[in-house]
């Protein structure tokens, strides 16, 4: 069964410009025309998927390309394609590691100005983390682990 590109649009969520576009730029090397029009199939819309995924990961459009095309060869391109995988997965393990360091803060800020604001003033952070509250000792921590 074939899609056309505004019910590719729908299915995925992304705008016909960016389909578009990633067909411009060969991320979509299997893509099918029919009558000058593009023929999305279920291939190209996992393919969507796997380019939005790599996106997010950190990749560059000529990154993606280059592994699309991999995806032509066969068999032959599973090792480089598992080892993009492996690599864009532990880049993404960093991240998320990185955005739980800055959510760690953001939760200790937050109680602390709740608190500020309760208290009027900054007074109760005075010799922190050992004067606050166990919870508050816990965020502090994660906050600033090196403290």
């Amino acid at each position: 069964m074939g899609y056309s590109i505004g019910e590719v649009a729908k299915m995925t969520g992304l705008p016909t410009s960016t389909l578009r576009y990633y067909d411009k730029e060969g991320l979509l090397p299997r893509l099918e025309r029919k009558g000058g029009q593009r023929v999305f199939d279920e291939e190209s819309v996992r393919a969507l998927h796997i380019i939005e995924c790599l996106k997010r990961s950190g990749l560059e459009i000529r990154e993606i390309r280059q592994f699309m095309e991999l995806t032509t060869q066969g068999s032959k391109s599973y090792p480089a394609r598992k080892e993009l995988m492996e690599e864009q997965r532990r880049k993404t393990f960093e991240q998320m590691a990185e955005l739980q360091r800055t959510l760690d803060l953001l939760e200790y800020k937050c109680w602390y100005y709740s608190e500020a604001l309760r208290c009027g003033n900054e007074d109760f952070a005075q010799d922190a983390p050992a004067n606050l509250p166990k919870e508050a000792q816990e965020l502090y921590r994660k906050a600033f682990p090196q403290s």
